[in-house]
């Protein structure tokens, strides 16, 4: 992929690492091959695009480059729900990872940012791929609360990209008003 970017568009100014999975796998009895799954997804691809993207900004001088982590409130925090308990612990690691980032990009004395935003319930398909053997459920996920929207997530990335040089925004985190965890 990064190579296509490079040979199409010289390379990575800006990466928005959206990788989010969950699969139902309770900690006592979930699956080996889910929680694989979910870590390949959620922590393995988002450090290997921001390996990636900061290589080709390094390789082009790109001293203002942005790496954005779409994250999850699942990150900061553990619902009472046995399904998404690993998700969660993957969702932590990403909140880890990013502020990992942060500091080698000071120490490597650049002003690349790196930022998460961690949203709440957003309407996507993700309820659908966790709760993939009951779409009633899933269904139901969406239909509870007035959730947030793609365009919320689009708001909060454009806000992230609008400060100015000398501003970090580490963690952006939102959800739906009437969510309750």
């Amino acid at each position: 992929m990064f190579s296509a970017i490079k040979t199409l568009h010289q390379g990575v100014d800006v990466c928005i690492n959206n990788a989010g999975l969950a699969r139902p796998e309770p900690l006592l009895s979930g699956k080996t091959e889910g929680w694989r799954t979910m870590i390949d997804v959620n922590v393995m691809a988002v450090s290997i695009c921001t390996r990636e993207a900061y290589q080709s900004m390094k390789e082009r001088n790109i001293d203002d480059g942005h790496i954005i982590n779409i994250n999850s409130m699942n990150g900061h925090s553990v619902v009472p729900q046995s399904v998404v308990h690993f998700y969660s612990a993957t969702k932590y690691a990403v909140t880890a990872l990013t502020e990992g980032l942060r500091q080698e990009l000071r120490e490597a004395k650049t002003h690349i940012r790196a930022t998460c935003i961690s949203p709440g319930l957003v309407e996507t398909g993700f309820a659908f791929k966790l709760h993939d053997n009951d779409p009633e459920r899933a269904a139901a996920t969406y239909e509870s609360i007035r959730c947030l929207k793609a365009e919320d997530m689009a708001n909060a990335v454009i806000y992230v990209l609008s400060a100015p040089p000398h501003v970090q925004i580490g963690d952006i985190q939102m959800r739906p008003t009437e969510q309750i965890s």
